[in-house]
């Protein structure tokens, strides 16, 4: 039988189960994972479970976060991966111990406003949804202890400047998406050591970029899948370190300021078509 084949009363004893488990051992990591649970009505008494530091969703058809979450006072990581999540609720950003959020593989279409209030978050993966700069709250990029942030498979064309107030950030995934140029304040980013803009429209990088250490063993820059001008094109097939190099000459530097004066009034490369992506797929 199908998971959207079993009875309502049997999905929520098999949550009621664990429920029931972690209330009796006081265990404050619940595992709710590919339950078939398509709402929170089917979790009683979660919220009163105050102790709980770990909560993972992933994997069910959940559509809509009740509010009632932000009374998980002591929550540290909440992955909800893999619903059909259409929108965030507003008391989200103020869970005051959460590090750790995934949301990634759903269908947000927008982000409730003061969403960049989290007080200690340190990992966020908003990737595989429909988002995009127009809908990024004012405070998004306020997050000052964010580490990773992971928007890859969404569809920013631009990225708010205001991306260089993270200064503690070490990973920003951008991969698939219709980037056409990436803002100059990405070199502000002084503790970034993984930049992935692989699959997206660029065409160049802001010399800025080659001020990161992303070339160290542990370093990492996806830079491929993109209509890279000529020059960036040959540096790239010698090599990241070539590329990075490349982006210090004199001689980029023009291109680059010649490139941004035309490139604003001429075509843009053209979009992938994400008319099949899963996020799209209305149940």
């Amino acid at each position: 039988m199908s998971q959207s084949c079993i009875p309502v009363s049997a999905k929520m004893s098999k949550a009621k189960k664990v429920l029931d488990e972690a209330r009796e051992t006081h265990n404050p990591e619940l595992d709710l994972a590919d339950k078939g649970l398509s709402s929170f009505e089917e979790l009683p008494g979660l919220f009163n479970m105050s102790n709980i530091t770990r909560l993972t969703l992933s994997h069910n058809k959940i559509s809509v976060i009740s509010p009632g979450i932000a009374n998980l006072l002591n929550l540290e990581i909440l992955n909800l991966s893999n619903n059909q999540l259409t929108e965030l609720p507003v008391s989200l950003s103020s869970m005051p111990k959460l590090r750790i959020l995934n949301v990634s593989i759903n269908r947000l279409i927008n982000l409730p406003r003061g969403f960049g209030a989290f007080p200690v978050l340190e990992v966020l993966d908003l990737s595989y949804n429909n988002l995009n700069e127009q809908v990024l709250p004012g405070n998004f990029f306020g997050m000052e202890t964010l580490r990773a942030l992971y928007l890859g498979d969404n569809d920013f064309e631009y990225i708010p400047k205001e991306v260089g107030q993270l200064k503690n950030l070490q990973i920003l995934g951008l991969r698939d998406n219709d980037l056409l140029e990436l803002p100059r304040e990405v070199g502000e980013l002084v503790r970034l050591r993984e930049l992935h803009i692989q699959n997206n429209r660029l065409q160049v990088l802001p010399p800025e970029i080659a001020q990161l250490d992303l070339l160290s063993n542990k370093s990492v820059m996806k830079m491929e899948e993109n209509p890279w001008v000529n020059p960036i094109a040959e540096q790239y097939l010698l090599g990241i370190s070539h590329v990075i190099d490349y982006l210090k000459t004199e001689t980029y530097k023009i291109i680059y300021n010649r490139h941004l004066q035309a490139g604003r009034s001429g075509p843009p490369p053209p979009k992938a078509d994400k008319s099949k992506k899963a996020s799209r797929i209305r149940a």
